[in-house]
């Protein structure tokens, strides 16, 4: 079985990949569009930064696993890969420290105008008076868009600084903002209105495009700032350019619109141009031990895949969300050749399509019992037929799904 890694991985654990039984093929500098002529032959593809295209995909064959070294999997066409029945996985909260730590460190350097200090300082220039003059964070009151593991280790880190946390997310409760001692705010534009500093930790997806608009930014108080770690296009980029030169507001951003695709490159963006505007190099994962942590977490999603066939964190399949199924078929029988087989003949002949299908094993391995996840109603026909095969099925049922 190949592997193809086409990002930075460490040798410890390409050699852990290999100790699996596994062909490794290293390429890290393999370009984006390179790719799908690389790929055919391969089962599994990891990528942290590089783009995998629905060109790809299509190319791979073999391609039955992709693993994002990371959190997000906007990078991959996720929806050609489930059209070709490929799993993608990725490594959620491995990440979540290093992110914290770049937010704090941005929301540090606003307040302080830190790098403003070292140019003047390095341009011969010393402005005491000038850059004597800040609020501090003690008593201030931070914004949070977005609880995972990421918000959450930025909040505990604002708390540290005697900041007061106000929070939003879709999926936050009050007794979960109560256990986490957070405020919660009902909307993005009423936590704009109660923070002097507002961080944005949300994944890319079609809800979250545009996020904070032209409602929320107007909110924000005068030199309020702004830090973004997570993806530039959850703020939407005309509104944010108007409320910097309309609000003065501040803005920290590990991300752009206009990044280059490889590690370096030319960068133009005009964000990054404008006055008040402090930018880094998209790094807010990039520490060692972040990396260390995603790849140890990328090593055993592949180890499950290869040992038992099982996918963690799998984004793609309908595990993650309410199955289409609208009735179980409940199936005991015993563990012979072909039993299953058989049933599934049945329901295929009576055109009706199976969303779901687990068999558990008993112990001694003579009987076993099959969650079937049917479309439809299995009609009366149906069960007399399976329940006809009396050396071979144990017992028959049907329940209705919620």
């Amino acid at each position: 079985m190949r592997i193809l890694v086409i990002d930075a991985f460490s040798e410890s654990h390409l050699e852990a990949l290999r100790s699996l039984g596994l062909t490794v093929e290293y390429q890290p500098q393999l370009k984006t569009e390179e790719l799908a002529a690389a790929i055919d032959g391969v089962t599994i593809l990891v990528a942290r930064s590089k783009k995998v295209s629905k060109e790809a995909i299509d190319q791979g064959r073999e391609l039955t696993l992709i693993v994002r070294a990371g959190a997000g999997v906007n990078t991959i066409d996720v929806a050609a890969a489930s059209a070709r029945g490929v799993y993608v996985a990725n490594c959620p909260g491995k990440n979540s420290i290093a992110v914290a730590e770049l937010t704090l460190g941005l929301l540090l350097a606003l307040d302080r105008r830190l790098p403003d200090q070292v140019a003047d300082l390095r341009a011969g220039v010393w402005n005491k008076k000038e850059y004597s003059r800040a609020d501090g964070l003690y008593g201030q009151t931070l914004g949070v868009i977005g609880l995972g593991s990421i918000g959450v280790e930025v909040a505990r880190r604002a708390r540290a600084f005697g900041m007061r946390v106000v929070v939003w997310s879709r999926s936050l409760t009050d007794e979960r903002a109560g256990e986490l001692q957070l405020e919660r705010a009902r909307t993005v534009p009423e936590l704009c209105g109660l923070s002097d500093a507002v961080t944005l930790h949300v994944a890319l997806t079609p809800e979250t495009r545009g996020l904070v608009g032209e409602a929320a930014l107007s909110r924000l108080r005068d030199r309020a700032m702004l830090i973004n770690t997570s993806r530039a296009e959850v703020i939407d980029s005309a509104a944010l350019k108007r409320a910097i030169a309309g609000q003065h507001l501040r803005v920290a951003t590990d991300v752009f619109d206009k990044e280059p695709a490889g590690g370096s490159g030319a960068f133009d963006d005009e964000l990054a141009k404008l006055p008040g505007v402090y930018g880094t190099h998209h790094v807010g994962a990039s520490t060692e031990q972040a990396q260390s942590a995603v790849a140890d977490e990328t090593v055993r999603v592949v180890r499950r895949f290869v040992e038992r066939g099982e996918v963690p964190n799998c984004v793609n399949t309908r595990a993650s969300s309410r199955s289409p199924a609208a009735f179980q078929l409940l199936v005991r029988h015993y563990d012979k050749v072909g039993v299953l087989a058989e049933v599934l003949g049945a329901i295929r002949r009576h055109a009706i399509n199976v969303e779901e299908m687990e068999n558990t094993i008993f112990e001694g391995a003579q009987a076993a019992s099959a969650r079937i996840r049917l479309s439809a109603r299995p009609p009366a026909e149906l069960l007399e037929e399976i329940r006809a095969r009396a050396e071979t099925i144990i017992h028959v049922d049907v329940v209705e799904l919620p």
